[in-house]
């Protein structure tokens, strides 16, 4: 047996395993686990300081799991966006593949309570399904494996995956979504780095939560990956009790740097049956970004999105006064400091102004400039774009 699938055999699935790692009440927990599956690995399981952290609360399960009887099973609509199985076609020039419903931990705020945990992956002929769908779609040129997680496949079948979807002429890119560097660090394996090699360009989104979740070891699995030149981005659900706090967000997104990272995706949780006691107001996750531009580097700032109820897509939100107003003059905008400066529109502009105004200071401030201004028209940019 593999190493990484040991080590996935050793996580904690049933009531009476979390008790006696955790010394909770199994029986608090039976009704949940009965409905949604529970698996812990003992890398996540490692990383939990004390009852009710950060870590616990996104795999440990709780009873209010339980409480939140109206909401839907399917909020994203995913299922009415599927023309063939398995495959969620939503936007224009990109689907959706869920090739497994198995996860190496079993998220308790999970958009796809109502799939993971259930056994298989996508057979042979289900795939011939999927490829014949997007063989007839030119139109389609990026697919994202998901699920469950892509790389908890075994090598084979996930290479088998890999090797059709590169018959198709006008598939540009593949993508996956995985939370298994994370959480089962062991399975980047080199012989899984160089099966990815293989099928470039292949990127990667992983999902991070929590700062305590990249240790040294998920560091370096991450590392391996990007040494196989697969470009990695993060995805972070914004989640009450475990990141909805700008100071926590920042050590995070710093985090995800080091271990080459970019954040991606911050996400507003979703409407999912049986996760509401993890959502936050949008408010939260607008302050969140407030903390973050211009505080670091602009690469740490993720996208703060809403998955639109009844499949409308990933919405973009943004704090609603860095933009002020906006007419045929030009834009009134507040940058990180609070300070308002105007910016023509091309119309009415033919030089552009160095001056700023700050708000409150009474006086204007020069912008700091990286060319004089007279040197700005002989030389483009002026040198911003070494910036």
């Amino acid at each position: 047996m593999e190493e990484w699938r040991r080590i996935l055999a050793e996580s904690v699935v049933t009531p009476k395993d979390l008790a006696a790692h955790l010394g909770i009440n199994p029986r608090e927990i039976e009704a949940v686990v009965g409905d949604y599956p529970m698996r812990i690995t003992p890398t996540v399981l490692a990383t939990i300081k004390e009852r009710g952290d950060a870590i616990w609360k996104q795999v440990v399960p709780d009873p209010a799991e339980m409480e939140d009887v109206d909401a839907e099973d399917d909020p994203l609509e995913e299922d009415l966006m599927s023309p063939v199985p398995h495959l969620v076609h939503r936007y224009p020039d990109r689907v959706l593949l869920m090739v497994t419903n198995q996860c190496p931990i079993y998220c308790r705020f999970c958009t796809r309570k109502r799939l993971v945990g259930k056994p298989g992956f996508l057979k042979k002929g289900e795939l011939e399904q999927a490829i014949a769908y997007l063989k007839e779609h030119t139109e389609v040129r990026d697919v994202i494996l998901s699920g469950g997680d892509p790389l908890l496949l075994p090598d084979h079948l996930l290479e088998r995956i890999f090797k059709a979807l590169r018959t198709i002429p006008h598939l540009e890119l593949i993508r996956i979504g995985s939370r298994v560097p994370g959480s089962l660090p062991q399975r980047i394996t080199p012989k899984l780095c160089e099966i990815v090699k293989q099928y470039h360009p292949i990127y990667m989104n992983l999902h991070f939560n929590h700062p305590d979740e990249l240790t040294l070891e998920v560091k370096a699995a991450c590392g391996m990956l990007a040494d196989a030149g697969v470009p990695l981005g993060a995805q972070t659900v914004l989640l009450k009790g475990v990141n909805d706090d700008p100071e926590v967000m920042k050590r995070l997104v710093h985090q995800l740097l080091l271990a080459r990272v970019k954040p991606y995706y911050l996400y507003q949780a979703d409407l999912t049956k049986g996760t509401n006691h993890f959502r936050t107001t949008v408010e939260t996750g607008m302050d969140i970004i407030r903390a973050l531009q211009g505080h670091t580097s602009g690469m740490a700032v993720p996208h703060f999105v809403i998955d639109a109820p009844g499949g409308g897509g990933k919405i973009p939100i943004l704090p609603p006064d860095y933009l002020m107003h906006l007419d045929e003059d030009g834009a009134v905008l507040k940058n990180y400091e609070n300070k308002t400066f105007h910016y023509p529109q091309p119309s009415l502009a033919p030089s552009l102004s160095p001056v700023g105004r700050g708000e409150g200071e009474g006086h204007s401030r020069e912008l700091p400039m990286v060319a004089a201004q007279h040197s700005l028209s002989a030389c483009g940019n002026g040198g911003l774009d070494d910036l």
